[in-house]
């Protein structure tokens, strides 16, 4: 998403009700995306915790301390003029999705894979009737047919500001189940992220840890922490 610069010229921000659900104000002064669209959210909650970012912020804003901000503006300015190229892009993951794709060995992280993962598969083939194929090694297996038309429904059914989380939640974990299953708190978040980084753990375990690595990983938990938190305030209906 691209940033922007600018100096706070605000006493207060606020919100309030309108057309399409809820604005932020700075001094009765509506704010705008990037791309100079209103930003209007579908949630109080989630208007009420902008307010918060744009309160926080000194004399000059830094977008990198305004996360909701910067989804809200990705779900107005990126994901809903290109809902259906991000509706694909999200969807591709169910035809590789890594629950998938098997270790063949050693033992020990083959049980773990499956421990983790075997679960999530099947609640894919009963909640979401959409059954996929396992397999071993890196080579691509198709899957049926029936249960990508079934992920891609799913998805498609979803806002913009919902898929805006999801495509975050699918990207960090690698798995499009895995990024279905916190919108459907099949599980808790932390567990489904523990879950998602079953080979990077082991491979840890097994040659020590790296720092640069181990500094990545802690990002990408963060961000997948922000999606789910976005969501939950997305869906928010107090």
């Amino acid at each position: 998403m691209s940033e922007w610069t600018l100096k706070r010229f605000w006493s207060a921000a606020s919100i309030d009700a309108t057309e399409g659900g809820w604005q932020i104000l700075l001094d009765s002064k509506p704010v705008h995306t990037p791309a100079k669209s209103p930003l209007i959210v579908p949630s109080r909650a989630l208007a009420e915790a902008i307010a918060v970012e744009w309160d926080a912020q000194d004399e000059a804003v830094d977008p990198l301390s305004m996360p909701l901000t910067r989804s809200a503006n990705a779900a107005i300015d990126k994901v809903t003029p290109q809902f259906d190229e991000v509706i694909a892009l999200i969807a591709e993951y169910g035809g590789a999705d890594q629950l998938c794709y098997r270790a063949e060995g050693p033992d020990a992280l083959i049980q773990r894979q499956a421990e983790a993962w075997d679960p999530l598969l099947d609640w894919a083939a009963s909640g979401l009737k959409a059954p996929l194929a396992m397999t071993t090694g890196v080579m691509h297996t198709p899957q049926p047919a029936n249960s990508l038309q079934a992920l891609g429904a799913r998805v498609r059914a979803l806002s913009p500001f919902e898929v805006t989380a999801l495509h975050d939640l699918v990207g960090l974990s690698g798995s499009l189940i895995i990024g279905l299953a916190v919108l459907d708190e099949v599980l808790p978040a932390e567990e489904l992220w523990r879950r998602s980084r079953i080979d990077e753990t082991w491979q840890q375990e097994q040659w020590g840890i790296d720092e640069e690595a181990t500094a990545a990983a802690a990002t990408k938990r963060e961000d997948f922490l922000h999606a789910v938190r976005f969501i939950g305030l997305v869906r928010r209906c107090d």
